[in-house]
């Protein structure tokens, strides 16, 4: 399960009367779900780019509106038909007025429905999938030429084959820490996930275009990448040597690139957490101290259930092997309680895990049925109100050990990359080396540097800190 990346909904809410503007083509994007949504969303900006399309920040400024879906959370696709009602009565009015509005729908909503989408909302003219936004362009051609188009089998080219790469104006604009998709797909089939389903089976980028595409990151200004991948470190790219390199291989390469500074990735599955990943967290500076390593449960049996194909104390060895190798590191994870046969003894298992691991952070969720997912058809669902106690009993546990882990950070010397502009105009943030956000006043630096800093207090989302002597 990828991290939750999710934007409000209210930025699809259009208002009424509004025109769109110049002759030129405009296209606004609203992206939901995990980090590689956001790498996609941009990589389709990218494509549109070259088409003749400016991205805007309003629906009403608009030619082309374009929603990249998330299948993870809850009733994810009757949340999109409802944005799709909405927008519907946009498009009405604009073509009204003499507009020629467009929607597209990409993204693992659009493949898990295909069809259907077309059939339920009219106002859709692409439904495109994640292993198809390369031909976007072409689609949203036949479209114009009045077919609904849906593009959502499998292609046999790699999708990155078919995509320009990115405008350096465009990079730039995007900041000094950078998406960067090495892997997609997976093999592992858990019971209670879409994304096989969805994104299909696991593939592997080759070397020469990871390391070219990081090269032209780190020219534009880029200091920070993460790589991502539904199983990030299941990644085996063919290199220039013809051998199949892994990960911790791809990192050392990586860290080689001038103006890349700092290395990340994201998200890993605990059965690929090979013995050269982990020499490679001990020995670069650049490959962050943090990692993202979700178990989901703390049961072996519903570890079983789950098709995990580790048992519990399988990965905490596994995180004594990484502490040992780094002992700075902080562990973030993912937890799904209710699972189909739940007792409240396997959750206290899990309980006992977290306690025992101590995350620095986490992502906990109710489990909720995927039609076409295994976990679907299990009996002995569990009641929702027993979720839902067992989830904020266990939020409350992660919330105690995130606000330790901020508590720790106080006093400690660490190198800061400042990202942004804070909510004040006399601060910059940044983040640490654990990925929190770190607060620093705006004189200290500007966005891009990379300051030494001394962390002074914890606050209620992130920390303070002061120039380091």
């Amino acid at each position: 399960m990828t991290q939750a990346i999710l934007t409000p909904e209210a930025g699809l809410e259009p208002t009424t009367g509004a025109q769109t503007g110049g002759q030129s083509k405009k296209v606004f994007v609203k992206t939901y779900g995990c980090q590689m949504n956001v790498y996609d969303s941009e990589r389709m900006g990218d494509a549109l780019a070259r088409d003749g399309y400016e991205t805007v920040d309003t629906v009403e400024a608009a030619d082309l509106i374009l929603i990249n879906t998330c299948h993870i959370r809850e009733k994810a696709a009757e949340k999109v038909y409802s944005q799709l009602g909405r927008l519907a009565k946009l498009k009405k009015q604009r073509n009204a007025d003499g507009g020629d509005l467009m929607v597209a729908v990409a993204g693992c909503v659009a493949q898990a429905e295909g069809k259907e989408i077309i059939r339920r909302a009219p106002v859709v003219n692409v439904v495109i999938g994640p292993q198809t936004y390369h031909r976007l362009p072409e689609a949203l051609a036949r479209a114009r030429q009045g077919e609904s188009v849906v593009e959502t089998e499998f292609p046999t080219e790699d999708k990155f084959d078919g995509l320009p790469n990115a405008p350096e104006k465009a990079i730039r604009g995007r900041g000094v820490a950078a998406f960067l998709t090495v892997q997609e797909g997976c093999d592992k089939f858990c019971t209670f996930c879409v994304v096989p389903y969805t994104r299909g089976a696991e593939v592997s980028r080759p070397v020469d275009r990871i390391i070219s595409e990081a090269e032209r990151l780190a020219s534009a200004g880029v200091r920070e990448v993460t790589l991502l991948g539904q199983n990030v470190n299941a990644w085996h790219g063919k290199g220039a040597d013809d051998r199949e390199w892994g990960l911790g291989e791809l990192v050392r390469r990586l860290a080689t690139i001038e103006g890349i500074d700092r290395i990340r990735y994201t998200t890993s599955h605990p059965r690929d957490m090979d013995d050269a990943l982990i020499d490679a967290h001990r020995d670069l500076p650049e490959l962050m101290p943090y990692l993202h390593l979700p178990v989901q449960s703390g049961s072996d049996r519903i570890l079983k259930a789950m098709n995990r194909r580790h048992t519990a104390a399988d990965y905490v060895k596994l995180v004594e092997r990484i502490r040992a190798a780094r002992p700075d590191i902080a562990l973030s994870g993912d937890f799904i309680v209710g699972f189909p046969g739940e007792t409240d003894q396997d959750f206290e298992d899990t309980m006992q895990l977290i306690r025992e691991v101590n995350y620095a952070a986490a992502f906990s969720f109710k489990y909720s049925i995927r039609p076409g997912t295994p976990g679907a058809d299990m009996d002995d669902q569990v009641d929702e109100a027993v979720k839902t106690e067992r989830l904020l009993r266990l939020q409350d546990l992660i919330s105690q050990q995130t606000r330790a882990f901020g508590r720790e950070c106080v006093g400690k010397t660490v190198d800061l990359l400042l990202e942004k502009q804070g909510r004040n105009t006399d601060q910059l943030i940044g983040r640490s080396p654990w990925l929190q956000p770190v607060i620093v006043d705006a004189k200290l630096g500007e966005i891009g540097d990379i300051i030494r800093v001394r962390i002074t207090q914890p606050g209620t989302t992130g920390l303070f800190a002061e120039l380091a002597e």
